[in-house]
């Protein structure tokens, strides 16, 4: 069986993440993404915006009508600093003969070299990586070991930054994320 992995802070979840998720699904003919919203991202400066609880509940109604598309909270139950290398490991054991596969984003692959124990992760995941407007796929020098498989896909310029500006500025959401996302920040009033 063959799992891929899509983590973050999905703060919020939009349909570039949703549309990576499938474009990784089919070029590797994965069996189900399971999408990992982190506690706290150790590359991002400051705490998500969002509690938890709402974006973990954004996440679970934006993938519900996809059945392999699932949502894990293990980094959010964990709580802290949420390193790939330790949410592998949990998975590893979780599916002991599955191939897995951690999808990022092409700016991603350029800090590859910064995350925490990159040569045990490498020996656990395999990594997919998607192209994302202005981060073609380009693996950094010296990075040796990694099992990279690019996916042109759909590069969308969404973000969850701009949601949450379009969110302050009242401006329509509708596009970006799916409905019941739109509806979860109006009804929680999110990101104002």
């Amino acid at each position: 069986m063959k799992i891929g992995f899509l983590g973050g802070s999905f703060d919020p979840v939009h349909c570039g993440h949703l549309v990576a998720a499938r474009d990784a699904c089919e070029h590797q003919r994965l069996a189900r993404v399971v999408f990992v919203p982190a506690a706290q991202a150790p590359l991002k400066s400051g705490a998500p915006r969002a509690p938890a609880a709402d974006r973990l509940a954004m996440l679970r109604a934006a993938v519900a009508e996809e059945p392999r598309f699932t949502v894990s909270d293990h980094e959010l139950r964990r709580g802290g600093v949420s390193y790939t290398i330790d949410t592998a490991r949990h998975f590893r054991a979780e599916f002991p003969g599955a191939r897995l596969f951690w999808i990022i984003g092409g700016d991603q692959l350029a800090r590859l070299p910064r995350w925490r124990s990159l040569a045990q992760l490498a020996e656990l995941v395999e990594f997919v990586v998607l192209d994302r407007p202005g981060h073609p796929v380009q693996a950094p020098a010296g990075l040796t070991g990694l099992r990279l498989h690019r996916c042109a896909g759909h590069a969308l310029a969404i973000t969850s930054t701009e949601l949450r500006a379009r969110v302050r500025r009242n401006l329509p959401l509708d596009w970006f994320t799916p409905h019941k996302v739109v509806a979860h920040l109006r009804r929680k009033r999110l990101y104002l």
